[in-house]
């Protein structure tokens, strides 16, 4: 069972209003059949996927329309009532469940295609949408999504948006920040903000769209997307090679990087722990064995054999030269399934260990695994496993440090040390999870004093009441 948050961590309420039947009333007013309060079915919209932070809503609503969210923002800023905006729910830094009672808004409803534009690849659409959805849509027209993660299956990309998602394509297509064109946003006082625009180029102001990728649903509720798919590759290889040292890792990387160039859309690594978790937890066998270190190499182009040559030659410098010891290719689609399957299901594969301490940390490429051995040397036997796992390509790391059950104990020996380590290499302690509820008082260790002050006159600009998401990524007045 789930300890609710604001008793593990001793938040204090913020004073919103407290829900009356009222209240309750007007919302099955505006949109009858999509108010839910019993208990056991708003339970699985309070609870996080990682099962680490619970809120007590007692309240969900699902509205179809931006006409709707904006009625209820425009009511709840009225009463002063709080709101949690809510997608997937597949966050992992506790930023899209309640810490108390906030009234849970739920885009789940809100996935229609509003467009797709098959010249320019611009595709418009409702926040509620699935990602994975989406990417099949766009299959049949010759285009994918820009971007790719584990929790494709459901999460929605008005989250992937709110938290600006990073990936398993970012070294390809580039962050959400590149690829969103356009959004349209209610703001807290229910005003709708239409800058919806479908145009790669608009020097017109202020770019107000980056304000909200990213702002974790603390400054507007996204309602809808305008996105830039690029084409669907005529061919996909996926390489996935053992490592005998992370030094290996770095120069296979630097090696293929100058040898696949154009063609080159993710370099993944995972550590031997990693791989043990997944074949013990979810059964799955991976082809490449006995290596410290593994490394999965995609490469997407449009001629297939252009591409193959170029990844054999790579392949063929790699092993003479004794950078990777093992490997394997594969061109078909459900081969590649199958490899990818072994790096996007190490969180899933983690969740199986019982406790689970997550870190996303962006450092310089060099020293990404020196935190992994640190931290391993650093909590010995208080740890059931330290493993490291990420978009290498990015500067990536995932830490995560697994436990029976949660420990305070523990989790003072790995923070703040885990932050401060990050800090002195200038590092970023969240490089796309986002800081939602669990990270939001460690700000300060990436952003300077000024930088957080101005991001707090933003909130009370566009949220005067912090109706929107309290508690979260802001840290909280001292």
């Amino acid at each position: 069972e789930v300890v609710p948050t604001c008793e593990r961590y001793a938040v204090r309420r913020l004073p919103f209003a407290r829900l009356a039947d009222g209240d309750v009333a007007f919302f099955e007013r505006l949109m009858p059949g999509r108010v839910v309060t019993s208990e056991e079915e708003v339970q699985p919209f309070n609870v996080d996927w990682l099962k680490s932070v619970r809120g007590c809503s007692q309240l969900v609503l699902k509205p179809q329309t931006t006409a709707e969210v904006s009625q209820v923002l425009r009511y709840c800023h009225e009463r002063n009532l709080a709101v949690n905006p809510q997608g997937g729910n597949t966050g992992l830094v506790g930023g899209s469940v309640p810490v108390f009672d906030e009234i849970i808004l739920s885009t789940a409803l809100m996935n229609q295609i509003i467009s797709f534009d098959k010249v320019s690849g611009i595709l418009v659409c409702q926040a509620g949408c699935v990602l994975e959805r989406l990417n099949e849509y766009l299959e049949e027209q010759g285009f994918i999504m820009p971007l790719d993660l584990g929790a494709k299956g459901s999460c929605h990309i008005g989250g992937n948006v709110a938290t600006n998602a990073g990936g398993l394509r970012l070294l390809r297509y580039g962050s959400l920040r590149g690829t969103v064109l356009g959004l349209e946003v209610v703001l807290a006082d229910g005003s709708a903000l239409d800058c919806l625009t479908s145009l790669r180029k608009d020097n017109t102001g202020y770019d107000l769209k980056q304000l909200f990728i990213g702002s974790e649903g603390t400054l507007g509720v996204i309602t809808a997307v305008s996105i830039l798919c690029p084409q669907k590759p005529k061919a996909v290889n996926l390489a996935f090679l053992g490592c005998q040292s992370f030094a290996k890792v770095l120069e296979t990387f630097t090696t293929c990087r100058a040898m696949l160039g154009e063609i080159l859309s993710a370099y993944e690594f995972m550590d031997e722990k990693c791989m043990e978790l997944v074949e013990r937890h979810l059964k799955l066998s991976s082809p490449v064995t006995d290596s410290p270190f593994y490394v999965l190499i995609e490469t997407s182009g449009s001629n297939s054999t252009h591409d193959e040559e170029k990844l054999n030659n790579f392949l063929e410098q790699a092993m003479a030269s004794g950078l990777v010891t093992d490997g394997t290719v594969a061109t078909d689609d459900k081969k590649i399934k199958v490899l990818w399957g072994l790096r996007e299901r190490i969180t899933e594969a983690l969740t199986h260990e019982g406790y689970v301490y997550k870190y996303d940390i962006s450092l310089p490429v060099g020293k990404l695994y020196d935190l992994v051995t640190d931290m391993r040397a650093r909590l010995g036997q208080s740890a059931k496993n330290v493993v490291g796992y990420g978009h290498l390509g990015d500067g990536n790391l995932h830490l995560n440090i697994t436990a029976e059950s949660y420990s305070h104990s523990l989790l003072d020996a790995i923070e703040p040390f885990v932050y401060e380590w990050t800090a002195r290499c200038n590092g970023s302690i969240s490089a796309e999870h986002g800081l939602g509820f669990k990270k939001k008082q460690f700000i300060h260790y990436s952003k300077p004093r000024e930088a957080v002050v101005l991001m707090q006159q933003f909130k009370a600009m566009l949220d005067p009441k912090g109706i929107l998401n309290p508690y979260k990524t802001l840290p909280s007045a001292p």
